[in-house]
């Protein structure tokens, strides 16, 4: 209990030490691969027994806000990005496809441990986890139909699902043991928790990474300008939503800040071809260094004050 409450103090810096192993330790990256979906469920499973059927769930109130965010994030941007790339004739281009298909995904699983990670509340995190899933079938059609590259609609939605079971089958049970523990998850076991989360990120990293390592010593350029790329978008995103998402709590902002731009990308690819998903494979590599620096990088931002925050309608 003792080491899991010091790992969850410098949580942060173990998701670097997993950045920097699975970019130097590419033997290791293929080795951890295999793991990645039980490591998801597990990690799932940790946050929402940390968080709890209450705070994870809300009031009504909540639910309807979160869905309103839900719709903007994996509905409307993916088709206004849809129509922009239309017009600019950029609809076979990589980036935009890796644009659209990080706007159409729901939320990265690991996004209420992130925002645990920064100190904030992650129960807003996990409601847009967990509803974004729910939602992603019916969010993804548009952009299916109206976009080629992303494949069969039927693969994409049947692996959608599958998500699901996984997401409600981690979460329910986690919400069901948290339910019959009651008052004996103290704040010290809350935070060995969050020391147990801190760990399967950083291991989970090193398999993420296993297409980056090779091609940063072997192509540094290429690896540097897909790197700065997804650095724009998954930052960019972030800011975005907390400077313009309007009648959003001030304890939600910061989870629906890091859902914005950390998203399941890698949902999409048992159905895209694989001549798509080889020009995909390195920037969802890339990705995952955004994404992992999220904690400490964006740390500053949440911990502003935020006079601009207003309670949800």
């Amino acid at each position: 209990m003792g080491a899991l409450r010091f790992i969850a103090r410098h949580g942060r810096w173990s998701l670097i030490a997993g950045l920097v192993a699975g970019l130097c330790l590419p033997g290791l990256a293929h080795w951890v691969k295999p793991w990645l979906p039980e490591m998801i469920a597990a990690l799932l499973f940790v946050a929402a027994f940390r968080i709890g059927p209450r705070a994870a769930l809300g009031n009504l109130r909540d639910l309807r806000g979160t869905l309103r965010v839900a719709l903007i994030y994996q509905l409307a941007l993916p088709l206004i990005a849809l129509a922009l790339a239309a017009l600019l004739g950029l609809l076979n281009s990589p980036a935009m496809l890796a644009v659209i298909l990080v706007l159409s995904s729901p939320s990265v699983t690991g996004s209420p441990n992130f925002t645990i990670l920064m100190g904030q509340d992650p129960s807003a995190a996990m409601r847009l986890l967990l509803l974004g899933t729910a939602l992603f079938p019916f969010t993804a059609l548009p952009v299916l139909l109206f976009f080629p590259p992303f494949g069969s609609p039927a693969a994409v939605l049947l692996s959608s699902l599958k998500l699901m079971a996984v997401v409600f089958g981690a979460v329910g049970t986690a919400f069901a043991l948290r339910h019959l523990a009651g008052d004996r998850v103290t704040p010290e076991r809350q935070q060995a928790f969050d020391g147990a989360a801190a760990i399967l990120l950083a291991v989970m990293v090193v398999g993420l990474m296993s297409v980056a390592g090779p091609v940063l010593t072997t192509d540094p350029a290429r690896f540097a300008r897909w790197l700065g790329f997804a650095l724009m978008l998954n930052f960019g995103l972030q800011l975005l939503a907390w400077r313009f998402l309007r009648g959003i709590p001030a304890r939600d902002l910061p989870g629906i800040s890091v859902v914005a731009g950390n998203r399941n990308i890698a949902l999409f690819l048992v159905a895209l071809p694989d001549s798509t998903i080889d020009q995909l494979l390195l920037f969802i590599g890339c990705y995952q260094i955004p994404m992992y620096l999220t904690p400490t990088l964006m740390k500053f931002l949440h911990d502003r004050p935020k006079g601009r925050a207003s309670a949800a309608p």
